[in-house]
C-alpha cells in the first residue's frame, strides 16, 4: 500500500504503518519545523508544501490519502468559524485532493469540536463532499488513552472507501464484546490521571490480539505495594512506562507517591538523567515542573528523540518547537491501529 499524507507535521502515520510495509509517495507540510523532522528522517520522500497547489504534484497513485487538517477553526478553544476560517476550508482542499488522485482508501483526523461546529454543520458539509466524491465513509471518536499511551486524546477520525461504506465500517467498528472506547467508572483518587487502575480492573482493553500486535495496545496494571514498599508493573508495558537502559527498553519500577521513573528530569541525548534521592520525578521546591519533550514523545507514541534534530545551525533543537509539532500531532499507536484495521480488510 501507498500513501499520501497532507498536513503531515511530524509523520504520525508513517512511524505508525511503517511496520505493515506500507510506503509514503509524499508529504504535505509547509510549518518549518516538522517539515526540518521529516527531512531528517525521510531525506527520500519529497514535501510538497502547500496543499492547496496539489494539482502541481507529480506523483504516482496513491492507494490512501492520510491527514488531519487544521483543527483550530473546528476546536471549542479556538473562535469557532467552522468553514468561513480559511483553516476550516483546508478541509474543502482534502476533499479537492481526494477528487484528482482517487485513492482508493482515506483517513481523516480532527478534534472532536468538529461535531458541533456550527451546529453540526460544518460536518455534515465535509461528509456530503465526500459523499458527492463517491466515498463512503464511516466515523468514530477513538481516545488514545485506549491504546497504550497515558494521555487522554480524544479526536474524530473518518475512515472512507472508494464506492462502498462497508469496508470502513469495518475498519472502525468491532463487535460489542471486542470494544475498547468505553470509559470504566473510576474511584475517585485511586489513580494517576484517571488512566490505568481503574480500567486494567475492567478490562477496557479488550481481548482481540489483532488489537494488541505492534505492542501499543497491551494493558498497563499494578499489583499492591510489595512488602518493600514499591509498587511494581505486571504484564505487559507501554511504550510509554519505559526507561531506556543500555540501549533497551526495561520496565519501569513505581516509587511509592511517585509517577514513573521514566518521567525524570530532562533527558540529554537520549540518556535519562536519575532523579535525586527523596526528590519525586515531578515535584521541585513544591512546583509541579512540566513534561520533558521526550516524556512528550513517548505520550504520542513516537520513539524517543523523534523531534530532537539539527535545527538552525545547532546539533539540537530547542524544546517550544518540539512542544508544539508533538501537540499537534497525532497519536502512533492510533494510527496504528487503524492502518491494522484497514490491512486486515484488505486481506480479507
Amino acid at each position: 500500500m501507498k500513501y499520501l499524507s497532507v498536513c503531515s507535521g511530524i509523520e504520525a502515520a508513517t512511524v505508525a504503518w511503517h511496520s505493515l510495509g506500507w510506503e509514503p509517495v509524499g508529504f504535505s507540510e509547509i510549518e518549518p519545523f516538522p517539515s526540518a523532522v521529516l527531512a531528517h528522517h525521510y531525506p527520500n520522500v519529497t514535501n510538497f508544501g502547500d496543499m492547496t497547489r496539489y494539482k502541481e504534484w507529480n506523483i504516482e497513485h496513491p492507494d490512501i490519502l492520510v491527514g488531519g487538517t487544521p483543527c483550530q477553526s473546528f476546536s471549542v478553544a479556538g473562535l469557532r468559524k467552522g468553514l468561513d476560517d480559511p483553516r476550516g476550508n483546508l478541509a474543502l482542499v482534502y476533499c479537492g485532493i481526494l477528487d484528482h488522485f482517487r485513492p482508493q482508501w482515506f483517513v481523516w483526523e480532527n478534534v472532536p469540536g468538529v461535531l458541533s461546529s456550527s451546529g453540526g454543520r460544518d460536518f455534515g458539509s465535509f461528509l456530503g463532499a465526500l459523499a458527492e466524491l463517491g466515498y463512503g465513509f464511516a466515523y468514530r471518536v477513538l481516545d488514545a488513552q485506549f491504546f497504550g499511551v497515558a494521555q487522554r486524546r480524544r479526536r474524530v477520525f473518518v475512515v472512507g472507501y472508494l464506492g462502498d461504506w462497508r469496508p470502513p465500517a469495518a475498519v472502525l467498528f468491532e463487535r460489542e464484546s471486542l470494544r475498547r472506547d468505553t470509559a470504566p467508572s473510576r474511584e475517585k483518587g485511586q489513580e494517576v490521571a484517571g488512566t490505568f487502575t481503574a480500567r486494567a480492573k475492567s478490562g477496557g482493553w479488550g481481548n482481540d490480539p489483532n488489537l494488541a500486535a505492534g505492542g501499543y495496545m497491551r494493558p498497563v496494571c499494578f499489583e499492591p505495594r510489595s512488602p518493600d514498599g514499591h509498587a511494581r508493573l505486571i504484564g505487559d508495558f507501554s511504550p510509554t512506562l519505559n526507561r531506556m537502559g543500555g540501549g533497551q527498553r526495561e520496565p519501569c519500577v513505581i516509587q511509592p507517591f511517585d509517577v514513573a521513573n521514566c518521567l525524570t528530569q530532562r533527558m540529554h541525548k537520549g540518556i535519562n538523567t536519575t532523579v535525586d534521592e527523596g526528590q519525586t520525578p515531578v515535584l521541585h521546591s513544591m512546583a509541579v515542573r512540566r513534561l520533558t519533550p521526550v516524556e512528550c514523545e513517548r505520550l504520542q507514541g513516537f520513539p524517543d528523540n523523534w523531534t530532537n534534530i539539527p535545527w538552525r545551525k545547532k546539533e539540537e533543537a530547542p524544546d517550544g518547537p518540539r512542544y508544539k509539532a508533538l501537540g499537534n500531532s497525532m497519536a502512533v499507536p492510533v494510527m496504528h491501529w487503524i492502518g491494522q484495521r484497514i490491512k486486515i480488510v484488505v486481506d480479507m
